[in-house]
């Protein structure tokens, strides 16, 4: 299996959760690795929140990328999250997404980049968008389309936003972790049939 780095460290898995204090300790982080992809003629998706788009470009440029030249020829593609996470309606509907993750994927290999590398910013899970509830879930389920594609992505969590309950529960729906700026295994993983029987359970008890 090809392997991919996160700031020098060898990626087995494909679905990272990388908690960060700060957004400037976030592209501190973060940046190597998108760099990586850049130089290694990778298709990079970055998912984020409109408002911080023209941020996002300006910290990807101080990490050394010419976005306005990825942006222009295509390898870097900045999606807000209302084409993506959020229908037309403000919704999250977690079929839509898994089935969007699968056609950005696609999308990157018929136009002849050998690898693509997403990145969702996860912050429009706190803003009580109808269908939010509904994450744990799609983090498990996503687990097989990125699997199946060979695919990286790293969804990016504020930690204050997160509960430590909610934290864990991010935790078990990824094979590896991000923390304090170092890509590990993650012990508390849960295969994601194991994990969607468990959060069943939990909504018929509710």
């Amino acid at each position: 299996m090809e392997q991919v780095t996160l700031a020098g460290t060898p990626v087995e898995y494909f679905h990272i959760c990388a908690f960060f204090n700060s957004r400037d300790e976030e592209y501190d982080v973060l940046n190597p690795f998108y760099k990586e992809g850049i130089e290694q003629q990778e298709k990079i998706f970055h998912i984020v929140n409109p408002e911080l788009a023209d941020d996002h470009r300006h910290r990807l440029g101080t990490g050394g990328i010419d976005t306005h030249r990825c942006e222009a020829c295509g390898q870097l593609a900045i999606l807000p999250w209302q084409q993506t996470y959020l229908n037309e309606d403000g919704v999250f509907d977690k079929d839509k997404m898994l089935a969007t993750v699968d056609h950005l994927t696609g999308q990157g290999r018929d136009a002849g980049y050998k690898r693509i590398r997403i990145m969702g910013n996860m912050d429009w899970v706190f803003l009580g968008f109808p269908g939010s509830e509904d994450i744990l879930e799609y983090e498990a389920q996503v687990n097989e389309v990125l699997s199946r594609n060979r695919q990286p992505a790293v969804c990016v969590y504020d930690i204050a936003k997160l509960s430590g309950s909610m934290m864990m529960d991010i935790l078990r729906t990824h094979p590896l972790a991000l923390l304090g700026g170092v890509v590990q295994e993650n012990p508390f993983y849960t295969p994601p049939n194991e994990m969607l029987e468990e959060l069943k359970a939990r909504k018929q008890e509710a």
